[in-house]
């Protein structure tokens, strides 16, 4: 297979430069969705004209440039909002505690959920421990009262078996071994974290911890530390009392709306709609804390500086092509153009259209106009812009050749041309055309 040297550096350009982004939530569709987006493309292959790239290598760069950032603000405008839907961006709601100190809770579901979601009353009783184990107190300097050789033991730990070894040196103390012996056990990554603890006295001793809490059915521990049945010496364990559990895990117990309820860990969620963190106990005088939603105007003002920094950010992007492709000036005019349309209106709340068709945001003019007794009717047309916005940035991503400098060598026959099954979009074709 032959192929063209500076497509294979397109193709690695893709690669390297897009591909490591990680998919969001909102990457993910409905079998109905990429049923429509595939639609979408094909009614635009069928129209389309057939047309040259006078500059490839700068044509490829700018089409998979343009439809990442394109695809970025479009991400960006759906997680201001909540969802998919652009229209919630000031529909957003927010979880709130009675006392935080003792449970912090989270909305995790979106506005359009919001009138399915009911307050909770929740009493915790207790939290979800870690277990510990806490080995005997050494004296440091002392020589280990071991006789040199390999030992090993084994942790047990979420059904698998973990076998440590190592040696034991002539004249070694108990500190050494120690010392060892916590990055040994750290460096493993098995869900375990040592620590030396400092003793009365010039001692120390081995604390080992659990780093998940609860314990699941049937268990009676986390993990467990043994050498009877180890492939190395033994007798370890016994010395430095390694097995000895100081603290067992447990569960989180806590009443949920008058019903007793235990999780294994502290955060958990409820409902699909409720992120629960519980940090304390609740004191026996006080009842209840109580979990609901409220309208979140206090993150309306960063939600709407988001917006802005991220229509700029496309903006920017857009013009670092202006040099190498004249037709990027039509899209800058095009999202100018519907930023004009409201201008009005975003001045109003403090959101200054700049000459070069930036959005300045005002924090002074912002902060006064959320607080105003008109808020929700004039941030209707940051809904509306973002709404248009959103529209826009998903056809650029359907289509970013639209903005590529071509040259149009011939027409479709209007009204004879037919859809091309194995044609799914030119833009694709351009990336692979130099592989066969």
């Amino acid at each position: 297979m032959a192929y063209n040297a500076i497509q294979d550096n397109i193709y690695n350009y893709y690669l390297t430069a897009y591909t490591p982004k990680n998919a969001g939530k909102y990457d993910a569709h409905k079998r109905s969705e990429l049923r429509s987006i595939y639609n979408s493309i094909i009614k635009l292959n069928k129209e389309s004209p057939l047309y040259l790239l006078p500059n490839k290598k700068e044509s490829a760069q700018f089409a998979v440039g343009l439809k990442e950032n394109a695809r970025e603000l479009h991400m960006e405008i759906a997680s201001l909002s909540g969802s998919m839907d652009s229209r919630e961006l000031l529909d957003r709601k927010v979880a709130y505690s009675s006392d935080e100190d003792l449970i912090v809770a989270r909305f995790i579901g979106s506005s359009s959920d919001s009138d399915k979601v009911s307050p909770l009353d929740i009493e915790v009783q207790s939290l979800a421990v870690s277990q510990v184990n806490l080995g005997s107190f050494l004296k440091n300097d002392s020589p280990v009262a071991l006789p040199p050789d390999t030992y090993s033991f084994d942790i047990g730990i979420n059904d698998m078996n973990y076998e440590f070894q190592f040696s034991i040196r002539a004249g070694e103390t108990n500190r050494n071994i120690l010392n060892r012996l916590e990055r040994l056990i750290n460096n493993s990554r098995i869900g375990l974290n040592a620590e030396i603890i400092e003793g009365e006295e010039e001692t120390s001793s081995l604390r080992i911890e659990s780093q998940t809490t609860g314990l699941k059915p049937g268990k009676n521990g986390m993990f467990s530390v043994s050498d009877e049945k180890t492939s190395k010496t033994s007798g370890m364990v016994s010395y430095l009392g390694l097995d000895y559990i100081s603290r067992a895990a447990s569960n989180a117990q806590f009443t949920l709306n008058g019903i007793p309820q235990e999780a294994h860990s502290n955060k958990f969620i409820v409902d699909r709609f409720y992120e629960i963190e519980l940090r304390g106990i609740t004191p026996e005088e006080k009842g209840p804390v109580g979990i609901g939603l409220k309208a979140d105007y206090e993150s309306l003002a960063d939600n709407v500086a988001q917006l802005a920094r991220s229509y700029n950010s496309f903006l920017k992007a857009v013009d670092e092509f202006k040099i190498s492709q004249n037709s990027s000036g039509k899209l800058k005019g095009e999202m100018a153009g519907i930023a004009s349309l409201y201008k009005n209106g975003l001045t109003d709340i403090g959101l200054n259209l700049g000459e070069d068709g930036n959005i300045h945001v005002d924090k002074a003019a912002l902060s006064k106009a959320i607080q105003s007794d008109d808020a929700d009717d004039r941030f209707q047309v940051i809904k509306n812009f973002a709404q248009q916005i959103f529209r826009k940035t998903n056809q650029i991503s359907l289509n970013p050749m639209k903005y590529v400098d071509k040259m149009v060598v011939a027409y479709k026959n209007p009204g004879h041309n037919f859809a091309n099954p194995y044609l799914s979009s030119n833009y694709i074709g351009m990336l692979f055309n130099y592989y066969c």
